[in-house]
């Protein structure tokens, strides 16, 4: 088989998308016509020649209004629903959503409407694609930690529907540290915890994700090569980096594909895992990730096999449900 036939065998897991990432143009445009929402753009074309990014921040400004589209518990479910359809045809067989409630409730949208359109979605796609999932809340970190604690209080009575909380946005000018006593609080109440760090954000932000937040997972990470110390210790502790390769590209934390760290990751014995992140802002999802950075770095089958472990072994599900994946991984030639 080919290299994207094989990619495409890869049993894979999923472990850094935010679902509102997912938003294409063309359901952005469809949702906001049904909602009567009006958009900054005037055309399909016209949003994705917008999609020229100098950083994090300019990004996000372009995520955030076209999020405004959303707002049923239908919209949620039709967007998860293209997501994981998409997944499937990449040999996804597990993911953890990211999804941002406060990006919705602060439009006066109810916090279950957009569980409930997500937990659908996730619902249907096990039932047509055996597709596992999990939903991650994240919250936003260029807002308090006080409005964090808001957004648990709305939560919690949901909070068997949700395996998880991560820490997202703007992380530049935003440790951490900031959210401490939030996390301890998601711990106490058993969910697992992630954080964004070291994409934009010093390695630093990285150690406290690690010792204050006590996250399980390093979403992003890639800074962490800057620091020798840090390096031995994320190898050492196999704490899990889901890497996003095309977006750390679209978002000029590298200049391009041959040059990502991720190749000097994976050989100084990090858990590496390979993820989209915001794929319809930042041209391709997971199956377009492995192949790019693989043809880019000259990545062996072998090594492509390792990642696609890593993400399984990474994943928040019980041994039951990753063994069979495990095997199958296994039965595929280097």
């Amino acid at each position: 088989m080919d290299l994207a036939q094989f990619v495409r065998a890869l049993p894979k897991a999923e472990l850094h998308l935010h679902i509102e990432g997912s938003l294409e143009p063309e359901m952005m445009f469809a949702l906001a016509q049904r909602n009567g929402v009006a958009l900054p753009w005037d055309s399909v074309e016209a949003t994705r020649a917008a999609y020229a990014f100098s950083d994090l921040q300019s990004f996000l400004d372009l995520y955030y209004a076209g999020a405004a589209a959303l707002i049923h518990e239908q919209d949620f479910h039709e967007l998860a629903m293209a997501y994981f359809a998409r997944a499937h045809a990449d040999g996804v067989v597990h993911a953890e959503l990211f999804f941002d409630p406060q990006t919705h409730t602060d439009r006066g949208i109810a916090f279950e409407t957009v569980l409930n359109g997500l937990e659908r979605a996730c619902e249907e796609a096990r039932e047509r694609w055996g597709i596992s999932s999990r939903l991650i809340l994240c919250f936003l970190r260029h807002l308090s930690e006080a409005e964090g604690f808001d957004t648990l209080a709305q939560a919690l009575p949901h909070i068997a529907r949700i395996h998880g909380v991560g820490l997202d946005s703007s992380e530049k000018g935003h440790p951490p540290a900031k959210f401490e006593r939030l996390f301890a609080r998601c711990r106490e109440l058993g969910l697992h915890v992630v954080a964004h760090a070291g994409e934009e954000g010093p390695p630093a932000y990285i150690v406290e994700a690690l010792d204050l937040l006590q996250v399980e997972r390093i979403d992003h990470g890639v800074r962490a090569a800057e620091d020798a110390a840090l390096l031995e210790r994320l190898a050492r502790e196999q704490v899990p980096l889901t890497v996003c390769p095309l977006s750390n590209i679209k978002l000029c934390v590298f200049p391009q594909l041959e040059a990502h760290n991720l190749k000097q990751l994976l050989d100084a014995g990090l858990k590496i895992t390979i993820n989209s992140d915001d794929p319809a802002y930042f041209g391709g999802y997971i199956g377009q990730n492995y192949l790019e950075t693989a043809q880019a770095l000259q990545l062996s089958r072998a090594e492509l096999k390792r990642i696609a472990r890593n993400s399984l072994e990474a994943s928040f599900v019980p041994e039951s449900l990753r063994a069979p994946w495990l095997a199958r991984l296994d039965a595929l030639p280097d």
